[in-house]
């Protein structure tokens, strides 16, 4: 049978890095920080232990190898959304966006956004790669407070309870309190809910 890390070799050292990066994630949501050691993730990816300390420098640099993975797979994942040029239409299909994203990558996020990695402390890169996610929805506030489609609010304030809002329904939904069918419906009424206090009276009238 062939392993992870035979298959990954095949298709170059990227292919390897997400390989043992993908393993230890999930080993780390699946039986907590205790699994996250390189002689087990060595055993799971079937490569030899030198192959890690090689590409990370050990657990510490694993660890924060895995907070880079995650918010660069969500930065690309939000950048590739190719919403209509409506500014409000645009900033819909960014929400719907990062629902899809948690729920495509769910160990990641619970890196992410969940604190699956006790003690673990992002230095100023980690914290650079996450506030370039926020600043895409930032921006997609920001184009639609300049186009008049919102107001009534800082694009700063907007976008925070946007994203309070998107992260508490995604993880309730990624911890399986909801049926995925009626969490989609769910999820389109919060950020509807969300978004109509702050809509023009042009826009209200257009929903």
């Amino acid at each position: 049978m062939t392993t992870a890390y035979q298959q990954a070799q095949q298709e170059g050292q990227s292919a390897v890095r997400a390989a043992i990066l993908d393993v230890a994630t999930h080993l780390l949501v699946a039986e907590g920080p205790a699994a996250l050691t390189v002689r087990r993730i060595s055993g799971e990816v079937g490569c030899s232990t030198k192959v890690i300390y090689t590409l990370f420098g050990g657990k510490d640099g694993l660890s924060r190898a895995l907070w880079l993975e995650g918010f660069a797979r969500f930065e690309r994942w939000l950048l590739e959304v190719t919403g209509p040029a409506d500014p409000l239409a645009a900033l819909r299909a960014g929400l719907a966006a990062y629902r899809a994203y948690a729920l495509a990558e769910p160990d990641y996020y619970r890196v992410m956004f969940q604190g699956a990695m006790p003690g673990f402390k992002p230095d100023q890169e980690s914290v650079q790669a996450a506030r370039r996610t926020f600043d895409l929805l930032l921006r997609g506030v920001e184009k639609c407070l300049e186009a008049g489609a919102l107001h009534g609010g800082t694009a700063r304030e907007i976008a925070d309870v946007l994203w309070m809002a998107m992260h508490g329904a995604v993880s309730l939904e990624i911890s399986g309190y909801f049926d995925p069918d009626e969490a989609a419906q769910r999820h389109r009424l919060l950020c509807d809910s969300v978004l109509t206090p702050f809509l023009t009276h042009e826009e209200r009238n257009l929903t």
